[in-house]
């Protein structure tokens, strides 16, 4: 393969993730030509590849994922001012329209007219080549890798997740889930002040990574555990109720745990999900006790700015969550790797230069 090829992987149904050249494409005025460098694999990348679906969102023709990136612009369009050729840039996947009331109302991440890439309704950028709004497209400092780059969307999703469930100092923390969201919220959490942080997962070994990066408790659970059982696991842990719950699993069980183990007048946010339509969950439990249930779509714009802070000022350090690296033409063996965890991988990364 040339350097000049544009290979991009292209899912064409579940289980069915081919290497193809595609043209390179040219900026519009308004747009910078990437040349992509990193690209991490989301929970989300996993579903589609894996089931051929996220909640509503059915892979019905050849798409191209990839939203976790960072990359060296390689041509700028004719209006762009903030990029030149040659920066190293994380990139926000989700641009918005900055004129609907969400908005304008500072809710980016709900935009009527927002174009998300890599989620199927728009390409994602796991390819060589990647044209994109400038505006979203943020320059690294020289001391941030082009790794910790690709990491950045992950930080801003966790950071969104913290500030719907209200943490800040002396939160006590439930995560539910020590995968990349998982983790990555515990460190958003411990960054924001919060005085206590549980981690919860099947996987003894994602815990104990939870733990090096900061974990106060660490509580092991089990697939056939009932809720009841996992609420008196935390509690007993943390000799309390949390007052913010993160379930980054999304299972009912885990959003029935959110709810019931949350101290009456918490929240309890909900950020992954397994894709069903609908699950039950104790609502007259939420209603009684007051606890706000809130969902997590994406981030704001200035999530997207305080993750790259946080980033760069080493308020919080990315590195250990990147456990795996592979080049473009391994990608069935990247996306293996993240399905099967295989030697405890948590964030798989695939370099495309």
């Amino acid at each position: 393969m040339q350097i000049e090829d544009n290979i991009t992987a292209v899912l064409y149904r579940a289980g069915d993730l081919r290497l193809e050249k595609r043209p390179i494409s040219e900026p519009k005025d308004d747009e910078v030509l990437l040349k992509i460098c990193v690209v991490g694999i989301c929970g989300s990348d996993l579903h589609l590849v894996n089931d051929g679906r996220i909640g509503p969102k059915i892979v019905d023709k050849p798409a191209v994922l990839g939203h976790e990136v960072s990359g060296i612009v390689w041509k700028v369009g004719n209006n762009v001012l903030n990029l030149k050729k040659g920066d190293r840039v994380a990139v926000d996947p989700g641009v918005h329209c900055f004129r609907c009331d969400p908005c304008r109302s500072g809710r980016g991440n709900l935009c009527v007219n927002a174009v998300f890439a890599g989620t199927l309704q728009s390409d994602g950028c796991l390819s060589r080549y990647f044209a994109h709004s400038a505006d979203f497209c943020y320059r690294l400092p020289d001391h941030v890798s082009l790794e910790e780059g690709a990491l950045v969307e992950l930080v801003s999703v966790a950071i969104h997740a913290c500030k719907q469930g209200r943490v800040g100092h002396g939160s006590v923390v439930l995560v539910q889930g020590a995968g990349p969201v998982g983790l990555m919220s515990l460190l958003v959490s411990k960054a924001l002040g919060a005085s206590k942080v549980l981690v919860t997962d099947y996987i003894q070994a994602r815990l104990d990574k939870a733990k090096e990066i900061g974990a106060d408790f660490i509580v092991q659970v089990h697939p056939r555990d009932s809720a009841d059982v996992v609420k008196q696991k935390v509690i007993s842990a943390l000799v309390g109720d949390p007052t913010t719950s993160i379930d980054c699993v999304g299972s009912e069980l885990t959003i029935t745990v959110a709810v019931r183990a949350t101290a009456s007048g918490g929240v309890a946010v909900i950020v992954g999900f397994h894709g069903l339509p609908a699950v039950n969950i104790p609502i007259t439990e939420a209603v009684i006790r007051e606890i706000d249930i809130r969902g997590n779509h994406h981030y704001n714009n200035y999530d997207y700015h305080e993750a790259l802070e946080m980033v760069a000022t080493g308020t919080i350090d990315v590195k250990p969550l990147i456990t795996h690296h592979y080049k473009i033409d391994e990608v069935q063996k990247a996306f293996n790797t993240a399905t099967t965890r295989e030697d405890n991988a948590i964030k798989v990364l695939i370099h495309t230069d």
